[in-house]
């Protein structure tokens, strides 16, 4: 059975397609990102998988139910933004109303709300939270039922570098669990760190990328000579890029400790190397540029 099924998928708004006949199943656990500027039609894509907004035409099925179920949402989550929270509630309230509703055990409460590092601020109201807080409160929320399904909607987005670490773990954690995760996102870096597949929404039309086939590795080096050594690494066919901080090569994995062998062997000082890996960033640019790459569209 897929967890989420959508056949011959299309959203007008007026005269505007902005989902135009999109087909795409998943049916196994991971993390897919999708991807795309502002405006491109993200949030309506997620909000039509749920039936927060009608379809035009096509079919929506989550977890084998049509997605006009309500009862998919014991085994679904979404994760929106910030704006469906009520400013003079606890975050503790938010979490017993979807108990309540769904006839969760409460122990589960302080169980989700240790989980996503909130406890200290659980009863709190939430006109009183930060940004970052209120993430935290969304991700307890969409977790609070164990879901098949997670769908989450820039969750990466006000979140200090200790929470996207926490927040990356946790994902990580869920698909490596069985969770199925579908997550619209802007931070193309921290993408890159969770998952290799991605959905590219453009114009309407799904492009499904397997990162795996893109991904390249830079290793970038501050060194203290670079001119004797730039002109040694070309010599022995490496790719080399250099200004006035960093020489950066790219470099298979295995062929690491050579370039330092070669480096050392001409006496040059190694101050700093530092791994970079370019991902869903140099695609993002190919496909919203018009340039042209292998491509999958659904």
């Amino acid at each position: 059975m897929a967890v989420l099924a959508v056949q011959n998928l299309t959203k007008v708004y007026k005269s505007h397609k902005v989902l135009d006949n999109i087909t795409l199943t998943i049916d196994s656990p991971g993390i897919w990102a999708l991807v795309g500027p502002n405006g491109v039609g993200k949030t309506t894509f997620l909000n039509v998988i749920t039936n927060i907004l009608p379809t035009t035409s096509g079919t929506v099925e989550l977890v084998g139910k049509p997605n006009k179920d309500s009862s998919v949402f014991k085994e679904v989550a979404f994760l929106q933004d910030n704006t469906v929270l009520f400013d003079y509630l606890t975050g503790h309230d938010h979490l017993k109303y979807i108990c309540d509703v769904q006839k969760i055990h409460k122990d589960k409460i302080k169980e989700v709300a240790e989980y996503v590092g909130m406890e200290g601020y659980l009863k709190k109201t939430v006109g009183n939270y930060s940004l970052g807080m209120k993430q935290h409160l969304l991700l307890a929320m969409s977790l609070i039922n164990e879901p098949k399904l997670l769908l989450l909607d820039e969750p990466l987005n006000g979140l200090d570098p200790s929470s996207a670490i926490l927040m990356r773990g946790i994902l990580l954690k869920l698909a490596e669990n069985g969770t199925s995760i579908l997550l619209s996102s802007h931070n193309l870096a921290e993408i890159d760190r969770v998952t290799k597949q991605i959905l590219f929404l453009k114009d309407g039309k799904l492009t499904v990328v397997d990162m795996n086939q893109f991904e390249e590795t830079y290793y970038n080096f501050v060194l203290s000579d670079y001119e004797i050594l730039k002109r040694l690494l070309i010599e022995h066919g490496y790719e080399v890029k250099q200004d006035s901080l960093r020489l950066q090569l790219k470099l298979e994995s295995d062929q690491l400790d050579r370039v330092i062998d070669l480096i050392k062997t001409e006496g040059v000082q190694i101050f700093d190397i530092q791994k970079e890996k370019i991902g869903s960033e140099k695609i993002y640019k190919e496909i919203f540029s018009g340039a042209q790459y292998e491509k999958n569209p659904v």
